[in-house]
Formats: C-alpha cells, sequence, structure tokens
C-alpha cells in the first residue's frame, strides 16, 4: 500500500498503518467484499470510548430513585384504596357484634313439614329446608351445631323479630329465617333487613281430596271458608281477588287441622309451605295451582344490623357461586325433593338457588376468589 493510502485510512480511522481497524465499523463503511470498496481501504469510524464509572453511577442511581418513586406512589394508592374500602369479613363480625355472642339465636318456624319442624320427640330437634339454610348461615358466621339456638316465631312476629323461648318468653332474635317473603312495604319498614332471597315459590290452595274439580284462580274461592297466615302475602292476594269468608291463622298447622276438620273449605298460601302437609296426608288432602305470576322471594330478616345483613349475603354468594359448595343443593334435596311428588301439578319451589351477587365486602389478594355473575332482574 502507499504512503498517501496509509494517511487516507489514518485519517479515516484514526487507526496508524498497520493497526487493524473496528470489524463492525470496517463491514459498515467499506472492506473485502464491499463493492463500494473493493480495496478494502476504508474501516470505518473508531469505536467509542466506554462512559466514565461516575456517569454510570448516577445514571443507574436515577432509575434506582425513579423506580423508588413509582413504588411509593402505588402504596400510598393501594393505602388510600383499602383504608376507603368495603370492610372485611372480621371487621363486619366485629361490627355485627358476633365476637360478644357465644350463641346464635334464630327464628323459625316450628310446624311446617319439610320447611321447619319440631319434632315431638321431648328434645329440641328441629328439621327442614330452613333449618338446614340457618345452619348454613351459622356455620359461615363461626358458629358450631351446638351454638345455634332456634327459637319458634310466628307470622306477626316476624318483623320485630320476637320469638318464644323454651318458656314461652319473648326474646330478641339475631336471625329471622322463617318463610319470610320480600315485599315492597315490608322492605320500606326501618325493622326489616332483608338478604338476598334464598328461596322462589308461589302461592296455592289445599283442599280435601274429595273437593269437586280443580281450582286454578283464587276467585273460585268465592263465597267459600278459607283459612290462611294472618298478615301473610297470601291474605292480601286472597282479599284482593275474591270474597271468601277468610280466616287468618298464627300457624299453618291450625289452617290445615281446621280443614281436615271441616271447618274450611280451603287452605292457601306459599306451595313450598303446603307440600308438606299434602305429603303426608295419605291422599287426603289435594294441591291446587292457582296459576299465579307473582313469585314469593324467601329471605332471612336481620333487621337494622346492616353488618349482619351483608354477612348473611356473602353466605349465600359463597353458597351460589363456588361450585364445590352443595349445601344449599343438599338442603331442597333432603326435604323439598321428597314432597313433590304429592304435588305434581304444582311448581312447589324452584329447585335452583337464587342467584346472588358479590356483597361488598373487602377481600386480600390472597383469599379464593369466586366467579361474578349477573343476575336476571327480579
Amino acid at each position: 500500500m502507499t504512503r498517501s493510502g496509509d494517511d487516507d485510512r489514518e485519517r479515516l480511522t484514526g487507526a496508524a498503518p498497520g493497526e487493524p481497524g473496528d470489524a463492525g465499523d470496517h463491514a459498515a463503511l467499506g472492506g473485502p467484499g464491499d463493492p463500494g470498496d473493493p480495496d478494502g481501504r476504508y474501516a470505518g469510524p473508531p469505536p467509542q470510548s466506554p462512559q466514565p464509572p461516575r456517569i454510570r453511577r448516577f445514571r443507574r442511581f436515577r432509575l434506582v430513585a425513579w423506580i423508588a418513586v413509582v413504588l411509593a406512589a402505588a402504596v400510598v394508592a393501594a393505602s388510600v384504596a383499602w383504608v376507603n374500602g368495603p370492610p372485611t369479613e372480621a371487621e363486619l363480625r366485629e361490627k355485627a357484634g358476633l365476637f360478644e355472642r357465644d350463641r346464635l339465636r334464630i327464628g323459625v318456624k316450628v310446624d311446617t313439614p319439610g320447611i321447619a319442624l319440631r319434632e315431638r320427640t321431648g328434645r329440641r330437634v328441629f328439621t327442614g329446608f330452613d333449618i338446614d339454610i340457618a345452619y348454613m348461615i351459622a356455620a359461615d358466621l363461626g358458629y358450631l351445631p351446638d351454638q345455634v339456638e332456634f327459637l319458634a316465631i310466628e307470622t306477626e312476629d316476624r318483623a320485630r323479630m320476637q320469638a318464644q323461648d323454651a318458656d314461652g318468653r319473648f326474646v330478641k332474635v339475631d336471625l329471622v329465617v322463617a318463610t319470610f317473603s320480600v315485599t315492597p312495604s315490608r322492605k320500606a319498614d326501618p325493622s326489616v333487613g332483608f338478604s338476598t332471597p334464598y328461596l322462589f315459590t308461589e302461592q296455592s290452595v289445599v283442599t280435601r281430596s274429595e273437593y269437586p274439580g280443580s281450582i286454578t284462580s283464587l276467585g273460585q274461592l268465592e263465597g267459600k271458608k278459607v283459612c290462611t297466615l294472618g298478615t301473610s302475602t297470601s291474605e292480601s292476594e286472597l282479599s284482593r281477588a275474591t270474597r271468601a269468608v277468610v280466616t287468618g291463622k298464627n300457624l299453618i298447622s291450625d289452617c290445615v287441622s281446621g280443614l281436615r276438620d271441616g271447618d274450611f273449605d280451603a287452605v292457601t298460601t306459599d306451595a313450598a309451605l303446603l307440600a308438606g302437609f299434602v305429603a303426608r296426608s295419605g291422599g287426603k288432602l289435594r294441591h291446587h295451582d292457582i296459576a299465579l305470576e307473582k313469585t314469593e322471594m324467601w329471605a332471612v330478616n336481620a333487621g337494622s344490623n346492616a353488618a349482619l345483613r351483608t354477612l348473611v349475603d356473602l353466605s349465600f354468594y359463597r353458597s351460589y357461586a363456588d361450585p364445590q359448595d352443595r349445601r344449599w343443593e343438599n338442603a331442597y334435596r333432603d326435604h323439598i325433593d321428597p314432597l313433590l311428588s304429592a304435588s305434581p301439578q304444582v311448581n312447589v319451589a324452584q329447585a335452583e338457588q337464587p342467584c346472588a351477587l358479590p356483597p361488598p365486602v373487602r377481600r386480600w389478594p390472597w383469599e379464593r376468589s369466586l366467579p361474578v355473575q349477573d343476575c336476571p332482574s327480579r
């Protein structure tokens, strides 16, 4: 190579004659095989010198500081959301006063086979669908079965939450699980705090088996002697539909006894309440579907205890949304299913748990999440 060629190379690469240039730069600006530099004279610009350690440390410090600011902002935002968010389950239990109670008092019906029945065995043994639902709620509230105290409650006392203990004294209960239907007027009562519904049923009519023909509407009871539960939704519907001679009772079992004895021509109330009497009648009673469109939605009354009501809703949500939780389905299978064959033409009760939305309860990140489903409008 000539001296002028070496000078050109030194001017372009900064390398003395005979020194190799950077391979990448050589490939970029010319080299062997490059048609623009057949002689391989141009090796490209010199490699950049490494940054001083001081500059590298400054840039690392700036990156770490930026990450710390972002994390701090995220922690502050999460803390604000946590403080201002809904209460946890433990906080709800404290607000509901459950930590101060070693027993849970629940008002239930005692005379309805299949739903809530106090067995006549000399011991206070309760069985039925409502009883199993009450046990389910109590378990989710942290109570064992022997820490649950069932007390008899009559229809007129469900809103007041006044039940009778073993000595016949009226006492305030924590919850009412007693075939209590949701209505606008009851929801407007400040002493009533309904949970999400736990059973759908409908009003029906029962007669003695020899009653001529079928009853398909309440209007057909015109002039008949009809018994129903006083202060119930069935009594209201009956009064609007016909001028029957209506008698209101506190216990539906008293109505059924009067029907058997010939004191009444018919009994009307929720089908789920009547199905057990029909099933136990040995064919002496007949169940009639009166084709009312209105759905009777049974719910739990927690009164003015909003925190307790939210916990009851949480129990129903878990039962509804968790495919592994079969407690509601088992209660239906054990207590309502056996009644259906005796009432073949009546929709006694829907076999699916009513939809339950998740209540406003704060969950820890590690707690198991359940699917959220949209509920059809009720």
